[in-house]
């Protein structure tokens, strides 16, 4: 019984995306099918800004996508900019030509805008094409020579919309009464639906905002074009929620561009600031702490200090033991100075196997007693071969005002270790600096 019971919630797990979707389809059918018979009316004006509004955010992603493939070259930001880009063109011309058609000449309301159905059908037609060529081919060597690539792919793919479209012998109508009034939606829908399951799958490998962004926008497009199918004349519920939905998964294709941006433009900036091997700060952003610790201090007349950590015979760990345990080792001592440090302190890769910390008010005992710790700390992890480090320290404003005396003192006084011939190490030294 127990056996049983198990492999049955482990069949309805399988299936509960079914099942999810079933029941949200089944409940939605019957809230479009209320709606389809109400009696609201929209606004003209609101269908028009609702159009207009959907080719805003379309430009303005397209603009955070190209940002995007500047700077990862990924093909599928590429693809889809320029797709986003024509269909805002198309969205606004279908908004002008709707505008004038509801307002100023006599508009036959039972006809579909052949406008609508090829910017919507060709923006599907991007989104697959998109992940097409992210999958063959996901990065970009020669960005330049993409741009031209993915203009002809644009191209040729609106220009096989428009021809399919308008070769139709006879304009798309609607058919009020009918089961499915506007039979015509349900062609890009299907290619919607395509591209949901495709960023669906993708979503399995990648889950950057971007994607997760491109999936949902895909469904609510895929809804969009399901409820609209149910409008029975134009400005109707139907037919205004469609273009609501349609508008909401522009904003949501843009705001998952503009996380991901966000997200891009940290990175970057940390890896500007930061070392690769140890992720302290590296060199530009010592100096830079150093500048500004110089200039705090000089108005608040407190001191600070500097001190400077050099691997004993870095070069012998190489030549006995490879390269990377010699990473390794650089990377031990990135550790110990990260690990005694306060949240106010700057530890720093200062270059090779040089490093630094910045400490802020803080005097030449105390210093002391951290550049102590730390070489304990390294000496005692446990990790092998053992290693030791010599450090050199210099005070602000005691052993100079300018960062080139302050790197010049701790210099010195680093090298005074170095030579000490009875500075011995071994990996039962507590006091690796001693």
């Amino acid at each position: 019984m127990a056996v049983s019971a198990k492999r049955f919630w482990g069949i309805l797990d399988r299936f509960r995306f079914l099942l999810v979707t079933s029941v949200f389809g089944t409940v939605y059918f019957v809230f479009v099918w209320g709606l389809r018979n109400s009696s609201y009316m929209g606004d003209p004006m609101l269908a028009t800004f609702l159009q207009m509004a959907a080719s805003l955010v379309a430009f303005t992603f397209a603009a955070n996508a190209m940002i995007r493939f500047r700077g990862m070259h990924d093909r599928i930001s590429l693809l889809l900019a320029f797709g986003f880009i024509l269909a805002g063109l198309i969205e606004a011309a279908t908004s002008m030509t709707f505008f004038r058609g509801m307002l100023v000449t006599n508009f036959t309301t039972d006809q579909i805008s052949v406008g609508w159905l090829a910017g919507r059908t060709l923006l599907g037609i991007l989104l697959v094409a998109a992940l097409v060529v992210e999958r063959r081919s996901p990065l970009s060597r020669e960005p330049g020579k993409e741009i031209a690539f993915a203009t002809a792919i644009v191209g040729a793919a609106a220009y096989l919309t428009s021809v399919f479209y308008f070769m139709i012998p006879s304009s798309p109508k609607i058919h009020p009464g009918a089961f499915i009034p506007r039979p015509w939606d349900l062609l890009p829908a299907g290619i919607f639906v395509v591209a949901a399951a495709g960023y669906g799958w993708r979503l399995r490998r990648a889950s950057a905002a971007l994607d997760r962004a491109l999936f949902i926008a895909s469904v609510l497009n895929v809804i969009c074009h399901l409820t609209i199918a149910e409008s029975q004349q134009i400005l109707d519920a139907p037919f205004t929620l469609a273009h609501v939905l349609m508008v909401l998964s522009y904003v949501v294709v843009l705001g998952g561009t503009l996380l991901d941006n966000a997200q891009l433009f940290e990175q970057v900036s940390h890896m500007a600031a930061s070392d690769s091997l140890t992720g302290l700060a590296n060199h530009r952003k010592l100096l830079e702490v150093l500048e500004v610790e110089i200039e705090r201090s000089r108005r608040t007349r407190r001191s600070f200090a500097l001190l400077l950590f050099d691997l004993d015979e870095l070069k012998k760990i190489n030549d006995r033991y490879g390269h990377l345990t010699g990473s390794r080792a650089i990377k031990r001592l990135g550790n110990a100075l990260r690990s005694n440090s306060r949240t106010i302190d700057t530890p720093a890769r200062y270059g090779g196997d040089e490093f630094a910390v910045v400490l802020p008010e803080i005097g030449e005992e105390e210093a002391n007693r951290v550049a102590m710790r730390i070489c304990e700390r390294l000496a005692t992890d446990g990790q092998s071969p053992p290693v030791s480090v010599s450090f050199g320290v210099s005070l602000y404003p005691k052993d100079g005002i300018t960062m080139e005396k302050l790197f010049g003192a701790a210099d010195k006084a680093l090298y005074r270790m170095k030579r000490r011939e009875e500075k011995q190490f071994h990996i039962g030294n507590v006091a690796a600096c001693l």
